[in-house]
């Protein structure tokens, strides 16, 4: 346990069993860490699971992981000096309560990470390391309007009651009803304002998110694309958009950022994530009379629904881009793409294109690269390819790919990919967690052919 903890905690220092169930568990750590990419899709988790059950070396239970936490711990907390009678009653006191946490831990592991024996407890440690690292995040990045307060967006704002926020607000949350309002407070992190939408979209109590801190309601994987669309210092301030006769705000120049928010326990999955789309703003707020005004980050936040699902994207409007390196691993893709594919942007982002293509698709990638190569980079419409939805499923896409040369090494620098979805999944919810079950791995065909893919395009590009 202590080894997997360390394998996966990026050089932490704690290498203090010595056992041979401990040196065990170190090398499936070890091995599982080295497959994963850390992306909150079902391809990449069941790939870390297969790899990590296919190890060489023997898979003891969870209980025998943990023996190896409570044999390194208990060795330091008492020592030999002790009788043998009062080490055996702390070890088994130890090993209690160690055990009582990690049941507790696994019953607030989001439902699509939950796994069984040494692979559920391995989760678990992740999520909680995942966890304690937002903590820590938390308290530098609420370090950051102190040190910006001198930067322009800090200088001219506009404070506003609670009560006048509000009326302002549901302005454009009663629009639309799968929208709601919130505002952090820049100085603690903490929520000093959500609509009554909130309640209703996340379907829990209101009251649940005074005084809670915003970032433990997301995600984990997302904390950290919140925290970095979100410094003050690169917010318009509200109300900049705002026309002084209508009243009403331009959203399509601002930027937002999507990230799944926490939403009330399902009868038999507990907690589920929601996708959201946030438009961030900085403003000031004034929680009570007499209070000092404490600059906030105003979020509106709207709820993605899958495409095809009421109400439906038009079949002429499911359309995305993509842009993917020579290396085959996506470099931006379209926020579109999210309601198409139940992806969000940060989960495909570094990701291989190929490892969410059907395998009879795969090799077609290379045909594709192939043409590039030959026509100079300039558009082309190719064959519909298949491609994997979070939910498990395929979707069929008509497919038109283009290549940017630079124009002094005269080798393609990215590949453009605009893709229109031609089949639906028969899962027409592409954000349900799927099943688990055995799915696409990082195989050593994916890498020979991003190798093939990517030695052909270190070629230099010469005129059709």
């Amino acid at each position: 346990l202590a080894d997997d903890t360390d394998a996966n905690s990026n050089g932490s220092s704690g290498n203090e069993s010595n056992g041979p169930e401990s040196r065990g568990a170190s090398q499936r750590s070890s091995h599982s860490s080295s497959s994963g990419n850390g992306k909150d899709s079902a391809l990449l988790e069941t790939t870390e699971s297969s790899k990590s059950t296919n190890s060489q070396s023997p898979s003891p239970p969870s209980s025998s992981i943990a023996y190896s936490l409570l044999s390194a711990s208990s060795e330091q907390d008492n020592p030999s000096t002790s009788g043998c009678s009062s080490e055996q009653s702390a070890r088994a006191r130890t090993q209690k309560e160690l055990m009582t946490a990690l049941r507790e831990l696994k019953l607030r592991l989001p439902p699509e990470r939950r796994g069984k024996g040494r692979s559920g407890t391995l989760a678990t440690l992740q999520y909680a390391l995942a966890c304690v690292k937002q903590v820590q995040a938390n308290q530098e990045y609420y370090q950051q309007w102190s040190l910006e307060e001198g930067e322009p967006c800090a200088m001219d704002m506009s404070t506003y009651t609670l009560e006048e926020l509000e009326h302002i607000t549901s302005e454009y949350t009663l629009r639309n009803q799968d929208t709601f309002s919130v505002a952090v407070s820049f100085l603690t992190g903490c929520i000093v304002y959500i609509s009554e939408q909130a309640g209703v979209l996340l379907r829990c109590k209101r009251d649940v998110f005074r005084g809670a801190r915003f970032s433990e309601l997301l995600a984990p994987q997302d904390v950290g694309v919140f925290y970095g669309s979100t410094a003050p210092s690169r917010l318009p301030t509200w109300g900049a958009g705002t026309s002084a006769g209508s009243g009403t705000k331009d959203f399509t120049q601002e930027k937002s950022v999507f990230c799944r928010i926490r939403g009330g326990p399902d009868r038999d999955s507990g907690p589920r994530y929601q996708p959201f789309r946030l438009t961030p703003y900085v403003t000031k707020i004034r929680v009570s009379e007499g209070a000092a005004a404490q600059p906030c980050c105003l979020l509106i936040a709207e709820r993605i629904h899958s495409g095809y699902e009421a109400p439906r994207i038009p079949p002429d409007k499911r359309i995305f881009t993509t842009r993917h390196t020579p290396s085959c691993l996506f470099q931006d893709v379209d926020e579109r793409a999210a309601p198409l594919l139940g992806y969000l942007p940060q989960d495909l982002l570094g990701a291989p294109v190929l490892l969410f293509l059907h395998p009879e698709d795969r090799p077609l990638m290379l045909a594709i690269h192939k043409k590039i190569l030959q026509l100079a980079g300039q558009p082309f419409d190719h064959s519909p390819i298949r491609f994997c939805a979070r939910n498990g499923e395929y979707v069929t896409m008509d497919t038109s790919w283009a290549g940017f040369v630079h124009p002094w090494s005269r080798k393609v620098a990215f590949v453009l990919g605009r893709h229109k979805v031609r089949t639906a999944p028969l899962n027409e919810d592409v954000f349900t967690p799927p099943a688990p079950s055995p799915a696409l791995s990082l195989d050593s065909d994916i890498q020979e052919l991003s190798e093939q893919i990517h030695r052909l395009l270190l070629q230099p590009v010469h005129s059709p």
